[in-house]
């Protein structure tokens, strides 16, 4: 694996050295730099953060249908809840299991890396564990009704050497940026190592 240092613009003093999928060095660009001049450098803009724990994981990935976008004439972009989405997963088993995948998608284009909640489904623990999204507690205060960008935003602790690397990156000038504007201004996820969202 390839080492690298990830930096965005608007936060240069937290660049984060990746070997693999651990962090190995968190700090300015230019210390980072200094000491492994090697490595391959991915420049982002906005903010690099710890990325997101979303606390929705069954009412996301179990609760609602998200369509294919070659079912956009018949359901829409949006995902589908509700009772209408139960119907659909009873008249189609299969649908679970391709819906949680694109629900996790969507959850990675929000910079999420964690989620919480009890998945009951094989469908959505399948989704979940090959993404590689961590599963966390879920917060006692739930943070409003069920988003991919959960109001307020619960962020995991910063990337630290040793730990995995995990994190995201949000086009934003700040964190006060971020919780106003919220996590559709994701532009990278990274989880063990890999990048696992880039916006186009």
């Amino acid at each position: 694996m390839v080492l690298t240092i990830h930096v965005a613009e608007a936060s240069p003093g937290s660049a984060v050295l990746v070997d693999g999928g651990s962090v190995v060095g968190v700090g300015p660009y230019e210390d980072l730099v200094a000491v492994r001049p090697e490595a391959r450098v991915r420049r982002w803009p906005g903010i690099l953060t710890p990325g997101l724990l979303n606390p929705y994981g069954p009412e996301l990935l179990e609760g609602c249908y998200h369509p294919d976008p070659r079912e956009a004439d018949a359901f829409g972009t949006e995902p589908v809840t509700g009772e209408r989405a139960q119907a659909l997963f009873r008249a189609d088993a299969s649908r679970r299991g391709a819906s949680a995948r694109r629900g996790v998608q969507r959850l990675l284009a929000h910079g999420t890396v964690a989620v919480a909640g009890e998945l009951r489904s094989r469908a959505a623990q399948d989704a979940v564990r090959r993404a590689g999204l961590a599963v966390g507690r879920r917060p006692g205060t739930l943070p409003g009704p069920p988003s991919f960008s959960p109001a307020p935003l619960v962020l995991l602790p910063q990337p630290a050497p040793g730990a995995p690397a995990r994190f995201a990156v949000f086009d934003v000038p700040d964190r006060a940026a971020l919780v106003r504007r919220g996590a559709s201004t994701c532009v990278a996820t990274v989880i063990a190592g890999r990048l696992v969202y880039r916006a186009r």
